[in-house]
């Protein structure tokens, strides 16, 4: 099954039941008085982060959904039924947005975490509510609001420990085929992976951690190029970035212009990001001449200044990734068990993973905003094509890259 991370739907709440206008009539009782029920009020909509769910695809689908409306009310004072609430079910890790204002609704991040998204309409009252010394047979009631009307976009952000950053054709997919069970598609063409994968690499008995591999990255993705935007944002929640370069790529450029070129991009979309934990490996080693190979790899080291840990790997024949995923998983328990001892930590921990998130949201912000202008530009444009001036102003608005 493909992994989906994000999905747009319609939620609305139910409509609260209208209030009754009723009088008893009994035997023998000649003015009963009043006795109209209330409504009964609408169902609202909830949603739910759940461990056993791992994909939005049923939203894909099935794209609206509605709570139930409250029951209208009935005589001898019989209040109407409330409207049964709907509780839409999300993997751990979702995040809710409101479609046309982008205001971040929620971000479920543990297992049971629930918010409501749209409430449910107020019952309307029937005429019992108003009764009084000087009104005696009311007919007065009031009808149920409506239920709250939701546009809202989940975004499934991959909630992994280790997290693959690198060109197209770098060789993640082929480096998460080797070292866990994922089989993700492999090609010798660029964007062969189109959406994300995950990975489980076992070390050693209940010793493991979730390798995520994502579509490669292009110069320019921090401002929407390829499907960089997309993407970047699901290495938000990983602990640890390897920076895959390709050691013999197959055009004419270089591998360190290409590892500059992505660890720009790393640093353009959130710089709070582009701090975390991340490890430098050079593939495709096998590919390239065992003479040029040191010159090659203290190239890579150079153009980026890298001072941090750097594996030399063949991602294809094995070669150099028993120690690399022996030092990632050491690597990472040393943090879990810093994490657990130390309160301090954990607090600049989260604090620097929320601000990656908020890094991570004002740049999708930022570039949706650019591209409702272009296309407002666009129109303008088109509307005014006759007109020299507005010739002018559009070839002078057009710099946008998204």
């Amino acid at each position: 099954m493909k992994f989906v991370d994000e999905a747009s739907i319609t939620v609305e709440a139910g409509k609260g039941g209208n209030g009754c206008v009723s009088f008893r009539r009994e035997k023998f009782v000649e003015r009963g008085g009043p006795d109209g029920g209330d409504g009964g009020h609408g169902g609202s909509v909830y949603v739910r982060a759940d461990e056993n769910v791992n994909t939005l695809v049923d939203y894909r689908f099935v794209r609206r959904y509605n709570a139930d409306n409250g029951e209208t009310g009935k005589g001898r004072d019989m209040t109407g039924g409330k409207g049964a609430d709907i509780t839409l079910v999300v993997p751990v890790g979702t995040t809710l947005i409101d479609d046309d204002t982008e205001e971040v609704l929620a971000d479920l991040k543990q297992a049971g975490d629930i918010v409501k998204i749209a409430q449910g309409g107020h019952r309307g009252v029937g005429n019992t509510r108003f009764k009084s010394s000087t009104n005696r047979a009311p007919r007065q009631f009031t009808k149920g609001t409506s239920g709250e009307s939701r546009n809202v976009r989940l975004e499934l952000k991959v909630l992994a420990d280790v997290g693959l950053l690198g060109l197209p054709n770098a060789g993640k997919s082929t480096l998460i085929r080797s070292v866990s069970a994922a089989k993700p598609k492999v090609a010798d063409y660029p964007f062969t992976t189109m959406v994300p994968n995950l990975g489980v690499v076992r070390v050693d008995t209940m010793r493991s951690f979730v390798m995520a591999d994502i579509p490669g990255l292009i110069e320019g993705a921090s401002d929407g190029a390829g499907l960089g935007i997309r993407f970047l944002k699901h290495l938000v929640r990983t602990r640890v970035l390897l920076h895959i370069v390709d050691m013999y790529p197959f055009d004419e450029s270089t591998p360190a212009s290409n590892a500059v070129a992505i660890a720009n991009e790393l640093e353009r979309f959130s710089p709070s990001l582009a701090q975390r934990e991340r490890w430098l490996v050079l593939n495709k080693i096998d590919m390239v001449p065992k003479s040029d190979r040191q010159a090659l790899v203290d190239s890579v080291v150079t153009a980026l200044d890298w001072d941090g840990p750097v594996y030399v790997i063949s991602a294809l024949s094995g070669e150099g990734t028993n120690p690399l995923v022996r030092d990632l998983m050491n690597w990472l328990e040393e943090y879990r068990q810093a994490l657990a001892k130390d309160p301090d930590l954990l607090e600049a921990d989260t604090d620097h993973r929320d601000q990656v998130e908020r890094e991570a949201r004002e740049r999708i912000q930022t570039l949706a905003e650019r591209r409702r202008d272009k296309r407002k530009v666009e129109r303008d444009d088109s509307e005014g094509s006759d007109d020299d001036d507005n010739d002018d102003d559009y070839d002078v608005e057009v710099i946008y890259t998204p």
